[in-house]
């Protein structure tokens, strides 16, 4: 399994692929001198941690019954800090999950814990019916994380080299073509991975993460540097991809693209899972509704007295009340003999429900006002814990 990310330094990381020289019989064996620099560089290499990758090392093969996930009573602490408490989460195989949660959750370390890095210190974990590590060194697990500064590829290397290097650490390798097709990368095959913008490298990074043809694939914040299209054409993808029958987690704080494709969402909060199920479910767990209208002069205060309220925001003309009782409310605004206009009425979207369930409006006076400060980062609720319990 190779994990698309320079802020882990595996032997497995792209330039380690590169270097590991030719691969096996049919593979492509054409090298230009970029290739051939990098893998005169390679002696040396640890080629026992290669061949574990390339799943040479005997690894049990599930036979497909059983959750693709599972955690079990997992606790994991960094000193005095609490990353994961007593953890319990279970993901079917063939799901797209989002995992949701503020800096500080516990979501960097479960992941970690999945993908073999960590150990949890209580508990038991298992990936595709084994332990996280045998899953990892079977190559059935793919893993696109986050860098932490610049592109995470090497230089120097084309596309459809770096791509065509890191297959040949698999036994059962998608087709070269295949995965560049899928990462919407046919067209820049040829070209340096130094040339290539951040939407063009995040794609590179995920082709990384799928050329080994797995079972499992966890994707951390797949789509930033990308734009609007990019980001529409990768869910696209992604959608096709898992409807193969891959398991699919993903993280990210783009919120609409959660709404749109995870078939669950499960959000975390301190260590522990706060709610749990589809987005349909996460959002009617907020028992405010948002009615919105306008009203120019309209005074808050008054507005702030009607039946149901529970808190009111005015921007110009445009009004935002907070309700724990909509039909109340519009009742008795039409009673109260205030002008309105444009009035309606709506339930929370996910954004509302997730600054809701994880706490972020303990010093907010309505949704919007979590919301923004979410949007902002100035929300302490959402700075993070230590830099390690993340």
């Amino acid at each position: 399994m190779l994990v698309s990310s320079a802020s882990w330094a595996a032997p497995a990381s792209p330039v380690a692929v590169a270097r590991t020289g030719s691969g096996p019989a049919g593979a492509p064996g054409t090298e230009d001198l970029s290739t051939r620099r990098l893998n005169r560089e390679s002696r040396g290499a640890d080629t026992t941690s290669i061949m574990r990758l390339r799943g040479a090392c005997p690894c049990p093969e599930n036979d497909g019954a059983g959750p693709a996930l599972r955690f079990s009573g997992v606790v994991h602490r960094y000193r005095s800090i609490v990353a994961l408490d007593h953890l319990d989460l279970e993901v079917s195989r063939g799901e797209t999950l989002a995992l949701l949660g503020p800096n500080g959750a516990g979501k960097s370390t479960a992941i970690s814990i999945l993908l073999g890095l960590q150990r949890p210190q209580e508990g038991e974990v298992s990936v595709l019916g084994t332990d996280p590590r045998s899953a990892m060194a079977s190559g059935r697990v793919g893993a696109m994380l986050q860098v932490g500064g610049g592109s995470g590829l090497p230089h120097g290397v084309r596309v459809g080299e770096l791509v065509t290097m890191t297959s040949r650490l698999y036994r059962r390798p998608s087709p070269v073509p295949r995965t560049l097709a899928r990462a919407g990368l046919t067209d820049l095959a040829d070209r340096q991975t130094q040339r290539l913008s951040g939407g063009q490298a995040q794609r590179v990074r995920f082709a990384l993460a799928i050329v080994g043809d797995p079972d499992l694939v966890f994707l951390d914040e797949p789509t930033i540097a990308m734009d609007v299209e990019g980001r529409r054409s990768f869910w696209a993808m992604m959608r096709s991809f898992s409807q193969e029958g891959r398991t699919v987690v993903f993280a990210t704080h783009h919120l609409d693209e959660v709404d749109a494709v995870a078939d669950r969402i499960v959000v975390m909060r301190r260590g522990t899972v706060v709610a749990n199920g589809a987005a349909s479910t996460i959002k009617a767990a907020v028992p405010t509704r948002r009615v919105r209208f306008a009203s120019p002069g309209a005074d808050p205060a008054r507005l702030r007295e009607l039946d149901g309220v529970d808190a009111a925001c005015v921007r110009g003309s445009e009004i935002v009340l907070d309700s724990l009782d909509a039909d109340a409310t519009v009742r008795a605004l039409v009673a109260s003999g205030v002008a309105f206009s444009d009035i309606e009425v709506t339930g929370a979207d996910l954004e509302q429900a997730f600054v809701a369930l994880t706490g972020d409006l303990a010093n907010a006076h309505t949704v919007d006002d979590a919301v923004a400060r979410r949007r902002s980062g100035t929300d302490s609720a959402l700075a993070p814990v230590t830099e390690t319990a993340r």
